[in-house]
């Protein structure tokens, strides 16, 4: 099967990143608070990009097209994060959970969702690990972490590690940090592991509807 990445995907994702560049590679001066010890997860902080954008989208009623070969999401999801152990090694990573157990249907005629039955039985679980995994927290704190390369798919029986999902269900994306001694359990095609050692983080702007076409004028 043909990875369906074409050129207009690339230019889409040049010409949709939110300019966060400006500041983003100013780090703080040496003075400033102790960072935690290594065991701690308290002090971090998952920070949603581009979060104005996700807003309008969020006003309107965000739908994210799934497809059979895999589509990427758009908006994409992109994080900074902060208050990681500079030294201490972690996983990033994003699953998208269902928000209830209900099926919709877009009513066009009054242009709002409603609910159209229980939702399909679960799918496969998938777990998007990010590809720069493992990296010290050095390393995640000056970069702003992007899942752009992350694609939803209907196919249940996909084998390109897409995240499956059903059409016309509500979702919700979530970013886990892990640190490296909790990932034993970590697992692209397992559920996220939990502990003390992850953290969870969900922006509820990001909660969208999958469509196999825009429903939404």
């Amino acid at each position: 099967s043909e990875q369906s990445t074409g050129s207009d995907t690339e230019v889409l994702a040049e010409r949709t990143s939110c300019s966060f560049d400006s500041h983003s590679d100013l780090t703080s001066g040496g003075s400033g608070p102790q960072p935690p010890p290594p065991s701690s997860m308290e002090e971090i902080q998952v920070e949603l990009q581009c979060a104005d954008l996700w807003k309008r989208f969020h006003d309107i009623g965000t739908e994210m097209i799934i497809t059979k070969a895999g589509r990427r999401m758009f908006p994409a999801m992109r994080v900074k994060i902060t208050g990681l152990d500079p030294h201490q090694q972690y996983y990033i990573a994003m699953d998208i959970v269902p928000v209830d157990n209900k099926r919709y249907r877009y009513v066009y005629h009054s242009s709002k969702w409603m609910v159209a039955g229980n939702a399909d039985s679960p799918v496969p679980p998938r777990v998007y690990i990010h590809p720069d995994s493992l990296a010290s927290g050095d390393t995640w704190m000056r970069q702003v972490v992007s899942f752009d390369k992350l694609k939803l798919t209907n196919n249940e029986l996909d084998d390109q590690g897409h995240i499956i999902l059903h059409s016309m269900h509500k979702y919700q994306p979530r970013v886990h940090v892990i640190r490296k001694d909790f990932s034993s359990d970590l697992s692209p095609t397992k559920p996220v592991p939990s502990g003390d050692g992850v953290k969870t983080f969900n922006f509820p702007e990001t909660v969208f509807t999958t469509v196999t076409a825009y429903q939404n004028q």
